[in-house]
């Protein structure tokens, strides 16, 4: 926020852009392999997210640094509805065809988990604080930036999960 406030009030030409939680973190980031092994143990309970496709904040960055028409906006950025972290698991199961759960754990569990794959505890102790941080309920709302700024709407999680379902990405290495 603050830095959103001095951008605006710097006197240059400025287009801010923001976004909450990305799709891609199951397929591209921390969640990956969870979802591979057939189970997503995650802090994050009935928390709603309006999970954002990183393609829509791309096309929204490029369009703000190649047309004028951006000078002075500010975007935020969601999907089109809001998913529990359960909700967004269940779109990938359905997609791969795959049994996966969604495990909701507790803070301390997650930590300790995170210990015990041999992250080193100056790492976790703040990742940990940082996701159950923004976990606490303030992203649980939709907002029309990428439709002002590009004239579509966002896409979609279970669009995202079919497409990224097709590439392989997620092929299990659950037992049996």
């Amino acid at each position: 926020m603050a830095g959103e406030r001095a951008a605006q009030n710097s006197g240059v030409e400025w287009t801010i852009v923001c976004a909450s939680w990305f799709a891609q973190n199951f397929s591209e980031g921390f969640l990956l392999d969870p979802v591979r092994a057939g189970e997503v143990a995650f802090p994050a309970d009935k928390v709603l997210e309006p999970f954002i496709d990183v393609g829509d904040i791309a096309d929204v960055a490029a369009a703000a640094l190649t047309e004028d028409k951006h000078a002075g906006q500010l975007y935020d950025v969601t999907g089109p509805r809001l998913l529990t972290f359960a909700d967004a698991v269940g779109e990938i199961a359905k997609a791969t065809g795959r049994k996966i759960n969604y495990v909701p754990i507790a803070k301390d569990q997650y930590e300790a988990g995170l210990l015990e794959c041999g992250l080193p505890r100056d790492f976790v102790g703040p990742l940990v604080d940082l996701v159950t941080t923004v976990l606490d309920g303030r992203n649980a709302h939709l907002s029309d930036g990428v439709r002002r700024a590009l004239g579509r709407e966002p896409k979609d999680f279970a669009v995202y999960a079919r497409e990224t379902a097709a590439s392989g990405i997620w092929i299990g290495t659950e037992p049996g």
